[in-house]
């Protein structure tokens, strides 16, 4: 009786899900950004808080909560209720990079979200001052070998995908460049184009238009195709095979949440970022919408976080 009891709970609770994604959502959603206003996290939460919200009908609220790369934020939603009604915009940092650079994590980055969908890429784009005399990547890579240890790169600070990226293509080529750290991307920009460092790997979105105004030279994008944005310009792979040092963004939600919810919000998502004027919206700021299933989410995160662990371990760069 007890064995029949339980199979029939199971089977309420069972055709109990349909019905719960159905009516979500019946109250404010919570989108976490765990990065300040402005940046592109924040825009790509906002893009899809103000679609859900005008499709439901129930506000989508997003809640900015920056701190330790990320984790604060994203430390707050690990430990929210799995009902659909908190989600999170993550980044390769938060969920690739941090779990491998930070030595006192308060929650396990892997068990404690379940992947809804990538929502985009973001290329970075290797930039260079134009005093350097490479113009290729094999250019630049002989000139680095003629010159290990004397060339500067910049970053916008210890342990950021893009103080990574050029980790990466360090180890992938052989080579050795001093790296100096700073604020933020408009830093780097700046002091690359005085002439204080000579490279930096950064996002499209700020070092296209220095590119394009003459104040840096481009010479590839570092995704494995190239960027819509910027079409004539190559990809690293294409000189250095299997070369990717893409930064993106996702939506996550705590472990346990109903799958129902969750395939409800990969589907939104991939709605919402497939239309027209929001795909031209991305391209400017040089960003691929990339949704996909939560399965392919999981498998492509996998890929990304024994990357950037053997990069992280490589660089000798740890925070406690």
């Amino acid at each position: 009786m007890r064995k029949l009891f339980g199979a029939l709970a199971l089977s309420l609770a069972t055709l109990a899900l349909p019905a719960q994604a159905a009516e979500w959502p019946e109250r404010n959603v919570t989108v976490v950004v765990p990065f300040g206003a402005g940046g592109t996290t924040d825009m790509f939460a906002r893009i899809l808080a103000q679609a859900m919200q005008a499709k439901t009908g129930t506000p989508f609220v997003v809640e900015n909560r920056p701190g330790a790369g990320g984790n604060i934020g994203s430390g707050a939603v690990a430990k929210a209720a799995p009902d659909g009604y908190t989600l999170l915009v993550g980044t390769v940092s938060t969920h690739a990079i941090n779990p491998f650079l930070y030595k006192n994590m308060t929650f396990d980055t892997e068990k404690a979200f379940q992947p809804v969908t990538l929502i985009a890429r973001l290329p970075n784009l290797l930039v260079v001052n134009p005093k350097v005399p490479a113009k290729t990547i094999p250019e630049l890579v002989d000139y680095l070998k003629k010159n290990p240890g004397s060339v500067k790169y910049g970053s916008s600070g210890a342990g950021t995908s893009t103080h990574l990226a050029s980790e990466l293509f360090q180890i992938k080529t052989g080579t050795k460049m001093t790296h100096v750290p700073f604020r933020s991307s408009g830093d780097v920009m700046n002091n690359l184009a005085g002439e204080h460092i000579d490279l930096a790997f950064d996002n499209m979105t700020l070092a296209w238009p220095q590119a394009q105004g003459g104040t840096v030279r481009a010479i590839a994008v570092t995704s494995t195709e190239r960027s819509p944005t910027a079409p004539e310009i190559p990809t690293v792979s294409e000189s250095l095979s299997g070369f990717d040092a893409t930064s993106w963004h996702g939506l996550f939600v705590p472990a346990g949440t109903p799958r129902p919810i969750v395939d409800r919000l990969a589907a939104e998502v991939k709605q919402i970022f497939g239309a027209a004027d929001v795909q031209a919206k991305l391209k400017e700021v040089g960003a691929v919408p990339s949704p996909m299933t939560p399965e392919a989410f999981t498998t492509f995160i996998d890929a990304e976080r024994a990357k950037w662990k053997d990069v992280v371990e490589a660089s000798g760069v740890s925070i406690q």
